[in-house]
């Protein structure tokens, strides 16, 4: 099912259902991702002092430096595909690679549009004020602060219920998929708003499904 694809342009966040999918694996990804969460850790730390440069850079020059911005980016992929990997979807089988580039090839994608200029005044208070009804939200649907990102939450419980249903029937449910992908989507967005990546605010929208069409300019 697909609601909206393609009207939210900054941010697109693209994945694939591997077919098929091992019924046993979920259940030591934890493992085999702890390399991932140990670098991801420090990339995270330098994801929030390469934000907190974009702010003053953004608040005198109303641009985001470039460099930055890919930066940035590269973790938010370098997070989501690690996350589809293990237990903020369990979609995939193929492990992830340590890369911040773009990784075309791996089933979970995302790609944020670089903005040429940036609002002054918008910079102050989007990451905070703006932004806390999503914060509501996707507390929900994560379980943060208690468990961050994919630690728990909606999406952690829709993901153990489609593999429990994977290792009982060989199948994941589509429908689950589509509303996983359709939750980390939001997350996601959100995440790029209040990293001063867009200025524009994500929609209080799901919009299910693992493909987003290209936007129709």
């Amino acid at each position: 099912m697909t609601m909206g694809i393609a009207s939210y342009r900054p941010v697109k966040v693209t994945a694939e259902l591997d077919s098929p999918l091992s019924r046993w694996l979920w259940l030591v990804k934890w493992i085999l991702a702890i390399p991932h969460y140990i670098v991801l850790f420090f990339l995270w730390i330098a994801f929030l002092v390469v934000s907190v440069i974009a702010f003053f850079a953004i608040l005198f020059t109303e641009r985001y430096p470039r460099a930055l911005f890919d930066f940035n980016v590269g973790v938010l992929r370098w997070s989501w595909r690690v996350s589809y990997y293990a237990y903020g979807a369990l979609g995939t089988d193929r492990y992830p690679p340590f890369s911040l580039g773009p990784e075309p090839d791996y089933p979970a994608r995302l790609d944020v549009a670089y903005p040429e200029r940036l609002s002054r005044g918008l910079v102050l208070v989007k990451w905070w004020l703006l932004a806390i009804p999503h914060y509501l939200v996707i507390c929900f649907f994560t379980g943060a602060p208690r468990g961050g990102w994919a630690g728990g939450g909606l999406i952690g419980i829709l993901a153990l219920i489609a593999v429990v249903t994977l290792a009982f029937t060989e199948k994941y449910p589509r429908d689950l998929f589509d509303l996983i992908v359709g939750l980390n989507r939001w997350v996601l967005r959100v995440v790029a708003y209040s990293a001063l990546m867009t200025d524009e605010y994500p929609p209080f929208r799901l919009d299910m499904g693992g493909d987003e069409s290209p936007p129709a300019f």
